[in-house]
């Protein structure tokens, strides 16, 4: 059974996203260790709340060279919110540089009349990337459940995995790009789309360990 290690820097219910991993199959292990992170079979990042503190508590644990080891030697790796959103060079929620792994800036949302900052509750994803292991068995346009009030905007759009429409505007709901894979809304809160999506995940991970 693969072991995926879920990355602890108090940024996130880490609980609810092992249960859905726990229930596709997969054992977790919750760590702030970077040899832990190292011996993982995969890696996820999860986050909520601001991109500040998200990225100096990484900083503060020795954690942004685990995460980059574990990308560049080809492990899955799955981002969820404000796990994706550090991924990139900045934001402008704050001012502390990102990790700068996935090249791009992480926007706020416009305002505009009969919308909502924050985007809160569930939207149907236009998935970008349909042939994506990550959205094997989904439906074309599935539901997904966000909360955020900012977005990720990559300098390469064609790492577009999804994309949604809030309002007019249409914004990157996940991103992937060889092993690294990361989504803005909560497949944990996602129902069953959700769980098939970590399902997805954790059967990609199969593949790549040893029987």
């Amino acid at each position: 059974m693969p072991v995926i290690t879920v990355i602890d820097y108090d940024m996130g219910n880490l609980h609810s996203v092992c249960k859905g991993l726990e229930k596709a199959g997969a054992t977790t292990k919750i760590t702030d260790s970077s040899a832990e992170i190292e011996q993982a079979d995969a890696v996820v990042l999860p986050g909520v709340g601001a991109f500040d503190p998200a990225v100096q508590r990484l900083r503060s644990r020795d954690l942004v060279a685990p995460i980059k080891y574990a990308i560049e030697s080809g492990k899955p790796c799955l981002g969820i919110c404000v796990g994706l959103q550090v991924l990139f060079e900045g934001s402008e929620e704050g001012k502390e540089p990102g990790l700068g792994i996935v090249p791009g800036m992480v926007r706020r949302f416009r305002h505009e009349p009969g919308i909502t900052i924050p985007h809160m509750g569930w939207n149907q994803l236009d998935l970008t990337q349909p042939h994506l292991p990550l959205w094997q068995n989904l439906p074309e346009q599935p539901w997904a459940y966000f909360v955020h009030s900012y977005y990720v905007d990559p300098a390469n759009p064609e790492i577009r995995a999804a994309t949604i429409t809030h309002g007019s505007q249409r914004i990157t709901a996940a991103i992937a790009r060889d092993n690294l894979m990361a989504v803005q809304f909560h497949p944990e809160k996602s129902s069953i789309a959700g769980l098939q999506i970590l399902s997805n995940f954790v059967a990609q991970v199969r593949e790549k360990v040893p029987a």
